[in-house]
């Protein structure tokens, strides 16, 4: 999650997408000279090589996520994102994995007087969205990038009732705990209803989840897992009802990875028998992983147990190199989590599942199988890789 994707800098905008948002935000964000003294200059949104300003809210105390309230949008913190994904199959067998992903971006800390002949159009407020479809049976991953500013209702988040918007493509609230999803291109659409069937999920420690160090180097992060997914999937004029699971993770925070950081690997795991997964390392430059690298393993209850890296072996087992940025992607993985007797293997559900966009990483869908104290065990779900295709770093501490 969710750039992207999910961890927590899943979804962080790295360096090539700030400079993106910092010519939207030339041509979005100019104020008037009357208020060029209330105004902060672009400029002066970072400070000391890449340092968020102090006046950003940090992630610093457990316990503080509350529904529905966080819900929604979080804008004294710099960066947000409502992060989609799923494994969704036809009725005549063909399989799909989605991605759904709209972000946010503060260019300056609140709070932001406007003047009062301030145009309807200022907003010092950016999102960006990804929407994938990866059609497993033909092997083609289709995917789109937008952005818009949160201004003339272009885009925007709300907590009751829960929506999160970038122009039409649309997460809504229709009814208690189920939400639509709505988002298209010329080539692919999907139109969804996602049932909730568990409360959601906090990791780390009561939702704060840690990713270095440093002080306020975290996250609010929660999810809504094994949501149960109906709707259509349109791909090449072609139209086909689908069922399946979607996972959630809304993360927001103001930080960065840690120095010497170069990407991370992140996983959600929906196993047959009810229970899921959750786990993020944290890669740095001398091939060791960050020790603030963790998990959460839910039981079908909906119990939730926090994993430390210590608690994991990850083994890569094969490697794709993409045609188009040279990246070179793990392709298969074992996975043990010796102290619940977990031995996996796993693969992409297709190879092709990287994104091109303003900043390239893979992203796509997975399925894995082995064993649970001894008794057979599968599982699909998504996994996100950046770093591979160049530095995804904005360190920001």
């Amino acid at each position: 999650m969710g750039v992207l994707g999910t961890y927590w800098m899943k979804r962080i905008f790295v360096f090539l997408l700030f400079l993106l948002l910092a010519a939207a935000a030339l041509f979005f964000f100019r104020p008037s000279q009357a208020a060029d003294s209330t105004y902060a200059s672009l400029e002066s949104l970072l400070v000391d090589d890449g340092q968020v300003p102090d006046s950003f809210a940090r992630a610093l105390v457990p316990g503080l996520v509350e529904f529905p309230r966080d819900l929604g949008p979080h804008e004294d913190y710099q960066t947000e994102w409502w992060y989609y994904t799923g494994v969704l199959e036809a009725e005549n067998g063909s399989q799909f994995g989605y991605q759904f992903t709209i972000f946010r971006r503060a260019l300056s800390p609140p709070p932001l007087p406007l003047p009062d002949n301030s145009s309807a159009w200022r907003s010092n407020q950016v999102y960006l969205a990804h929407f994938t479809i990866s059609d497993i049976a033909a092997g083609k991953f289709y995917f789109a990038e937008r952005f818009s500013r949160e201004a003339g209702g272009l885009a925007g988040a709300q907590a009751d009732p829960y929506q999160i918007w970038l122009e039409d493509w649309v997460i809504e609230q229709v009814a208690p705990q189920q939400v639509r999803l709505q988002a298209q291109t010329d080539e692919v659409s999907l139109d969804l209803i996602l049932q909730e069937t568990l409360p959601p999920v906090l990791h780390g420690d009561g939702g704060l989840s840690q990713k270095g160090p440093e002080p306020g180097n975290a996250s609010y992060y929660y999810s809504i897992i094994r949501q149960e997914t109906g709707g259509t999937i349109t791909v090449e004029d072609e139209t086909l009802d689908v069922t399946g699971l979607s996972w959630k993770d809304h993360e927001y925070s103001t930080s960065g990875l840690s120095s010497g950081s170069s990407g991370w690997d992140w996983f959600s795991l929906q196993f047959d028998d009810g229970s899921a997964l959750m786990l993020f390392q944290i890669r740095r430059d001398d091939g060791t992983l960050q020790p603030a690298s963790s998990g959460s393993l839910i039981q079908a209850d909906g119990s939730v147990q926090h994993l430390d890296l210590e608690q994991w072996q990850l083994e890569v087992l094969d490697y794709w190199t993409s045609p188009s940025s040279g990246g070179r992607y793990p392709a298969g993985w074992r996975l043990q989590i010796p102290e619940v007797d977990l031995v996996l293997e796993g693969r992409p559900l297709m190879a092709n599942q990287e994104l091109n966009v303003s900043s390239t990483y893979w992203e796509g869908a997975v399925a894995f199988d082995g064993t649970r104290g001894g008794e057979p065990i599968k599982a699909q779900g998504y996994v996100e890789m950046t770093g591979y295709a160049g530095s995804l770093v904005e360190n920001d501490q």
